[in-house]
């Protein structure tokens, strides 16, 4: 990035409300508490409407992401501050950092009462900090452009248009344990609204960061989907370019560049070029659908993946695209961990008298692990054998010596440092006849199962599919209530 540009994106990033600058002062951070639970620590970033601490949960002992939000100085303010806090209550998505708790610490004087959301901590960086370290090669501009693409995707469906997507509210996570890359989250949904009336969209057209704007925000058009599709596209070819292709901090700078069409280098390959210009089109009707673009971007990352040529279609389920939006609609891939399966790997693990119990998702291109007794690993890569094999049959999947069975030569597990040398797993089969994964159970020394283990390993993976089914109606009623109640108000 050259350094006109890189301080004009600085100028750009850095615009503080004068309201951001009221936040609790650094100097009392370490005696500050929130409700008599939430401890703050350090300092970690400041924006335009809030700033953002590190602080200690001390009811169950978790760092957490505090984000603090000025002093109410007017009812617009405390509205903003309301509505970020509902649309984040709604979403639940591997993409999207996670929200545990909210509230408004109170005060004698109600002007003095801020607002507070309390987050998942994240292990990482933000893509503004990425792009100023240097250039992002076209692989990693294609796993980010499709976790992104994903939130988008999910948010759109719920009914949200986020109206800020820009390098600083994304960041790089790194999960500990993790042999994978990095896992590219969307935050901030400050500016973010509910598709509405087109009265609703005008007024709060205009708001967001003005290098990213879309050409409909700048010139106070109603706001959808396809507005944040453009943002989106202007991030992804500021990482080929290393620059802001439309600096400015005003509003005027912004109104200037209408009818202009970004410049894509000439060193970005075909398929890119192709995307970027489709998705930063002038007029959004132009632009291509979020799905069509999940998909391209998905291919890109995997095409230019050193393993991909172990994602063969003989370790693809026939039916992989309808697999895997039943894996979405579950929405527990990434999320934190809450125990719901431990209690069943549990008695997985004691009924086969073996170290390692797992209960793993598939995802199109790894292998969640969202209860894992033994064994310190969130996530491996979805490389042939074990697991990814084991979702393809209609039947329980064995492997008694994997140092000598070829079904399992290539998986981490057995080849890295851990060892594993038995593998009994069972797939997870929805109702619809989808597998999502495996209950497993694993040892570090060659064994054999017996008829009655693997009778209660399939009862107990019965139990997950329950959970999961449980979790999954749960979510369709408190849906219909909302929209039942959304009528009724309207």
């Amino acid at each position: 990035m050259t350094d006109k540009a890189e301080r004009e994106d600085d100028a750009a990033e850095t615009q503080v409300d004068n309201v951001a600058r009221r936040l609790v002062p650094s100097d009392t951070l370490e005696y500050s508490i929130l409700q008599g639970r939430y401890r703050i620590t350090d300092f970690i970033a400041r924006g335009g409407m809030a700033s953002v601490y590190r602080a200690r949960d001390e009811l169950l002992h978790r760092d957490v992401a505090v984000k603090l939000f000025p002093a109410f100085d007017g009812e617009t303010n405390a509205d903003r501050q309301s509505n970020e806090l509902r649309i984040l209550a709604s979403l639940n998505h591997p993409n999207l950092v996670a929200l545990f708790d909210a509230g408004v610490e109170r005060f004698v004087d109600p002007a003095q009462s801020r607002m507070y959301l309390i987050m998942e901590l994240l292990t990482g960086d933000t893509l503004r900090a990425k792009l100023h370290a240097g250039k992002i090669t076209p692989r990693e501009a294609a796993e980010i452009g499709s976790d992104l693409a994903e939130a988008l995707e999910y948010v759109h469906e719920q009914g949200v248009v986020h109206r800020d997507v820009k390098p600083s509210n994304i960041l790089m996570v790194v999960y500990p344990g993790s042999d994978r890359r990095s896992r590219t989250k969307l935050s901030d949904f400050g500016v973010a609204s509910a598709r509405a009336s087109a009265q609703e969209a005008l007024e709060t057209s205009t708001r967001g960061t003005a290098p990213y704007l879309s050409p409909e925000q700048i010139r106070g058009d109603e706001v959808g989907a396809e507005s944040d599709i453009y943002s989106l596209g202007l991030v992804l070819l500021e990482c080929f370019s290393g620059h802001l292709e439309f600096p400015g901090l005003s509003f005027a700078a912004a109104l200037a560049r209408l009818g202009c069409e970004p410049e894509i280098p000439s060193h970005v390959p075909p398929v890119w070029r192709h995307l970027l210009s489709s998705m930063t089109a002038e007029n959004p009707a132009d632009r291509p659908l979020i799905r069509d673009i999940v998909l391209t971007l998905r291919d890109e990352a995997r095409s230019d993946a050193p393993r991909h040529r172990l994602l063969e279609s003989s370790i693809m389920a026939p039916n992989e695209t309808d697999r895997l939006a039943e894996v979405r609609q579950v929405r527990i891939l990434d999320t934190p961990p809450d125990g719901a399966f431990d209690r069943i790997t549990a008695l997985a693990a004691r009924a086969f008298s073996v170290p390692i119990a797992i209960v793993r998702i598939v995802d199109y291109d790894r292998i969640w692990f969202k209860s894992h007794p033994g064994l310190d690993v969130v996530e491996i890569g979805r490389d042939a054998g074990l697991c990814a094999s084991a979702i393809l049959q209609d039947k329980p999947w064995v492997v008694e010596d994997a140092r000598v069975d070829p079904r399992a030569l290539a998986n981490p597990l057995v080849v890295g440092e851990l060892g594993v040398q038995f593998y009994a797993g069972i797939p997870l089969q929805t109702a619809s006849g989808h597998n999502l994964g495996t209950l497993c159970v694993l040892d570090y020394v060659p064994r054999a199962a017996t008829p009655a283990q693997m009778e209660t390993l399939n009862d107990l993976a019965a139990l997950v599919i329950g959970e999961l089914e449980l979790r999954l109606e749960s979510r369709h009623l408190s849906t219909g209530t909302n929209q039942g109640q959304r009528r009724t108000v309207s």
